[in-house]
């Protein structure tokens, strides 16, 4: 009997590793960070995870209220990047509110390239500063 049950458990294990990512609470929403590919405001797998990870914090913290900033890499014109970055912050917004989290708990801003979170130039610095940040107000 206690095999059987041991052999369930671990089905079950693999079938919820199969499913996905973890979402895990973080324990502060501050510069909680999803990053995105080169022209895209696209939610990755791993950006869906982290953004659930945030509504959890919001479900158990029903005070809370944050802003999500949109950020691009340094090529584009600046009007393109800014718009690109509202698309971004936008995005994990809204994976936020159709997680439950109501829309006006949470605001947007776009910096476009204006605020890098890494300086330099090629893709291994590029790719830091796509990305949407979390920060409580």
């Amino acid at each position: 009997m206690k095999i059987k049950n041991f052999a369930m458990l671990a089905g079950v294990a693999g079938l919820l590793a199969a499913c996905g990512g973890t979402i895990v609470e973080p324990a502060d929403l501050n510069d909680q960070r999803v990053f995105f590919a080169f022209d895209s405001s696209e939610i990755s797998d791993e950006a869906r995870d982290n953004l659930l990870g945030q509504s959890l914090y919001m479900k158990n913290h029903g005070d809370v209220k944050i802003q999500i900033a949109g950020n691009c890499d340094e090529r584009g014109s600046t009007e393109y990047n800014l718009a690109l970055g509202a698309r971004r912050a936008n995005a994990a917004k809204q994976v936020l509110v159709d997680d439950g989290i109501d829309a006006a708990r949470i605001s947007t801003i776009s910096y476009g390239k204006e605020r890098p979170l890494v300086q330099g130039t090629g893709e291994e610095v590029w790719k830091y500063n796509r990305n949407a940040t979390t920060t409580v107000k």
